[in-house]
């Protein structure tokens, strides 16, 4: 599978971190603390493991495995065989927990370069910090996302382009992502993808890479036209330190290797900066139009809020009904982990 898109180059700059959080209670989200085992990772050797990815490897599903401070170099994969795992950093300060890795896409692939590849169902990632360093001249992930019903809780995911990709090879085979109270940032198309996303009560931040005229796009969704819900961002803010009205909320994301796209985002009851454009904050990419996808936004604030701007599409109220985060994450099984 190639997900690789050209992108023009971009500038890297630090992250504020997450306002503490206190860890996530395993209770609520992989079952009864008395069946889970704990795994507890430390770069000192006071754990059972120095790495994550041995205890990745030790773990049954449904481990709690507890990372205590330290910064954790290299990729971390999940597979789809460890269903339930929770990945939790041990002191709830996201910035404590680091992992680590700077491969860019160019000299590997989209999976090969993610610095977190999580392609297994029902798992929790809580507490810390997904980054790609590499910087500019290519795609690099902090965060591959391709297993269903995901949860992540106080995460900062940083990068530059394509920071975070949400995928399935299949629109029969859902993968369900949430995010809850955590941190996204890259420059070009840092949100993007053909999965369910949903971004909720989270800071969704954009690089500023030095132009006065194109900072980047948030999001290129690729949703497949026979899915309703794409990525919906709500009760978020989106801020930028970039020049005003030089960064689109996203462009239309048709890849070569899904014939029926039809991306769909919507941005709702956020706080929008000054960054986002008013006119063409919806963008073309590779020759289709911004229009064969299903962009929209609702009732948000803030001065990159639309003041009118005849191509930035509003849902109406009784639309919006249809277009929560319940609704999105629901699927066929009733998953609701929306806090």
């Amino acid at each position: 599978m190639s997900v690789s898109r050209h992108r023009p180059a971009r500038l890297f700059t630090t992250l504020a971190a997450v306002a503490l959080l206190p860890p996530l209670a395993v209770t609520t989200l992989a079952g009864p603390s008395s069946a889970a085992t704990t795994i507890t990772v430390a770069t000192d050797g006071s754990g059972n493991y120095t790495t994550i990815q041995a205890a990745i490897s030790a773990a049954s599903s449904g481990a709690v495995i507890s990372i205590k401070k330290g910064t954790y170099q290299g990729q971390v994969s999940i597979p789809a065989s460890k269903s339930g795992i929770t990945l939790q950093g041990a002191t709830g300060t996201a910035t404590d927990v680091v992992i680590t890795g700077n491969t860019p896409q160019s000299a590997s692939s989209a999976s090969g370069s993610a610095t977190v590849l999580n392609l297994a169902a029902n798992t929790v990632i809580t507490g810390l910090t997904m980054q790609n360093t590499y910087g500019t001249g290519s795609q690099a992930l902090a965060l591959y996302a391709g297993g269903d019903r995901q949860f992540y809780r106080n995460v900062n995911v940083i990068g530059h382009q394509d920071t975070f990709l949400s995928w399935t090879s299949s629109s029969s085979t859902p993968v369900r992502q949430y995010f809850y109270k955590s941190s996204i940032e890259g420059d070009v198309d840092f949100i993007y993808g053909n999965g369910t996303v949903v971004i909720d009560t989270s800071k969704v931040i954009s690089l500023d890479r030095g132009s006065t005229s194109n900072n980047g796009y948030i999001t290129a969704s690729a949703t497949y036209a026979s899915n309703t819900y794409g990525i919906l961002i709500t009760r978020s803010t989106l801020s930028s330190s970039a020049a005003a009205g030089t960064v689109a909320l996203g462009r239309c994301w048709h890849p070569s290797s899904v014939s029926n796209s039809s991306g769909q985002v919507l941005i709702r009851d956020s706080s929008i900066g000054s960054h986002v454009r008013q006119a063409g904050a919806w963008q073309d990419m590779s020759g289709y139009s911004w229009t064969t996808c299903r962009f929209s936004e609702y009732n948000n604030s803030g001065s990159g809020a639309t003041n009118g701007t005849s191509d930035r599409p509003q849902l109406s109220a009784s639309t919006a009904a249809s277009y929560t985060s319940q609704k999105y994450l629901a699927g066929s099984d009733g998953w609701n982990p929306v806090q």
